[in-house]
């Protein structure tokens, strides 16, 4: 490498006004702010590179969002678990658990815009990352570009979420109701003790009615863990869920059983 253009990783984070070169991809600082925004939005980012991770990380401080960085696709998926975004930056490919995967967890629970960032330029590579994610970036990119497109997905999201209309309480038939704020089950306004566990895997099943789980999914976005050795550990909750709900396993009213795929939901809401 041409000793001119090599910098070290000091001077990737002392030199904001300058271009930079890390493994051959420039990221260019903006003198200006594409958002000009004084809320502090938060944003997710998942980025194993470190290099990477971190500039984006405090170019988007400076615009004044509350950024938490995460190293690890299970990482990432814990921390979005744990909090609340208003946007997901995730690149491809990762550890423990890759960018489309992540995006498909996050997406069971939320329609919160995701960014990904990815070095695959090829068209096929795009259209499979926009299955998941909400928009594409190739690396490498202009971080006055990455800050354009954030403002403008944080516009469309701010929104989004002023005209939702978020039902705290979900009714079914057979007398179930879900307080999802609360995390409390009733069954016939008799309220139910679940575990943790039990509550998630059914909030994740019944927030995505008629959708397929494997036991694979379930233990990956439960137990956030990618061994899939521990697949009875799901089978034993599903068990104990259907018992507190007294759902029958032959003639299921909420929790069915699809041989050889998994578990869906098939609760009818009132």
């Amino acid at each position: 490498m041409d000793k001119k253009r090599e910098v070290t990783e000091s001077q990737i984070y002392g030199n904001y006004k300058e271009s930079i070169k890390f493994r051959k991809n420039v990221f260019l600082h903006s003198k200006v702010s594409a958002g000009g925004n004084q809320m502090k939005e938060k944003l997710l980012v998942i980025e194993d590179d470190t290099a990477i991770g971190r500039i984006v990380k405090e170019t988007l401080e400076q615009e004044g969002y509350q950024i938490t960085w995460a190293t690890t696709g299970l990482e990432g998926l814990a921390d979005f678990q744990a909090d609340t975004f208003d946007l997901v930056l995730v690149d491809w490919m990762l550890p423990e658990m890759d960018g489309l995967t992540v995006c498909q967890n996050i997406r069971w629970e939320s329609d919160v815009p995701i960014l990904m960032m990815s070095a695959r330029k090829e068209e096929a590579d795009k259209v499979e990352g926009l299955q998941g994610a909400d928009d594409y970036i190739e690396k490498p990119f202009s971080l006055e570009e990455l800050k354009a497109r954030v403002a403008s997905h944080l516009r469309r999201w701010q929104r989004y979420t002023k005209k939702e209309i978020t039902e705290d309480v979900t009714s079914f038939t057979q007398g179930l109701k879900i307080d999802w704020q609360k995390e409390s089950v009733r069954l016939h306004d008799k309220e139910l003790t679940l575990t943790q566990k039990e509550f998630a895997l059914l909030k994740l099943l019944a927030k995505n009615p008629n959708q397929i789980f494997s036991k694979e999914e379930l233990y990956q976005h439960i137990w956030q863990q990618a061994s899939v050795d521990e697949t009875h550990t799901v089978t034993v909750h599903i068990k104990a869920l259907r018992e507190k709900l007294k759902d029958p396993v032959k003639t299921p009213y909420y929790i069915q059983t699809v041989w050889g795929k998994g578990y869906r939901f098939i609760g009818e809401p009132l």
